[in-house]
């Protein structure tokens, strides 16, 4: 068996990773993806499976696409990258498959979008439809604060500003929950503690394992199975009326997550890669 690390700068995550392989004595190969040439006449099928940990969105994703045209078995496949990656495309596919989601609009220009946003009623929440680590993320509490945000995203005028992504603020009491789905089982989750309104680890929040219930296990596993499946995160908000999946990571962080729940998180991506490898999970 031969597999692919397909990655870029190496995180804490990576390491872990790739302990695990080298203790199992899985021959495997470490791909910069800052220096690979893809090439049409030689195309890298001497890997039985290519294990995605890039940084870069787009270059995983190219990447990705190639690699499935000819015939290689990735993890995440492209069209679950192509989804994950993108807010709109996640929002999409979790209403398609009538996952709960926080309420959601679209809108293409700062007049439509402020309509948009006083249909809401204030605060709610705008975000790119490309992005990560709770970057650009806007918490919009007012009329005035509506149109400068909208003006300045217009002004700055690229791709990440060009579609206006708005959604409804859910109070989250200090927390919000992700867990964590590798192939058909959600193998751990945290709650993800902060008193700012943004929770992400990224950001400072602090980790506490979180029981998975029936009811968590069942939005986790029909989330992951609407955008594709594999291994991938899931954010999850509590409501007095349930969970509500508001995004879904597919090269997700776990490194602050294995100690508080006691589950070896690299432990069980790697299984996952060994049985996409051996053809026990179609990719």
């Amino acid at each position: 068996m031969k597999i692919c690390a397909l990655c870029s700068i190496i995180r804490k995550e990576e390491k872990l990773l790739f302990a695990e392989l080298k203790k199992r004595g899985i021959d495997y190969e470490k791909v910069d993806v800052r220096e690979i040439i893809l090439d049409y006449d030689n195309k890298m099928e001497h890997y039985d499976a290519v294990l995605e940990r890039c940084i870069n969105h787009s270059r995983a994703l190219y990447t990705l696409k190639l690699m499935n045209d000819w015939g290689i078995k990735t993890i995440n496949s492209y069209e679950v990258a192509n989804t994950c990656g993108n807010k709109l495309l996640t929002t999409a596919a979790l209403s398609k498959h009538n996952v709960p989601i926080p309420k959601t609009k679209i809108a293409y220009t700062p007049e439509s979008a402020l309509k948009a946003i006083e249909e809401f009623g204030y605060p709610v929440v705008l975000k790119p439809a490309v992005g990560s680590w709770g970057r650009l993320l806007g918490k919009i509490n007012d009329r005035d604060a509506a149109e400068t945000v909208l003006e300045h995203k217009t002004t700055l005028g690229s791709y990440h500003h060009s579609v206006f992504y708005i959604q409804e603020y859910i109070p989250k009491n200090g927390r919000d929950i992700r867990s964590f789905v590798v192939g058909d089982k959600t193998i751990a989750a945290i709650y993800r503690s902060s008193p700012h309104w943004i929770t992400n680890t990224a950001r400072g929040g602090i980790t506490s394992n979180c029981p998975i219930t029936d009811e968590l296990n069942d939005i986790s596993i029909r989330g992951a199975k609407a955008v594709g499946g594999g291994v991938v995160a899931l954010d999850i908000f509590e409501t007095p009326d349930g969970y509500l999946v508001n995004e879904v990571n597919y090269t997700m962080e776990f490194r602050n997550s294995i100690k508080v729940t006691g589950v070896d998180i690299p432990a069980k991506i790697i299984d996952y890669v060994i049985e996409v490898a051996e053809g026990k999970f179609e990719k």
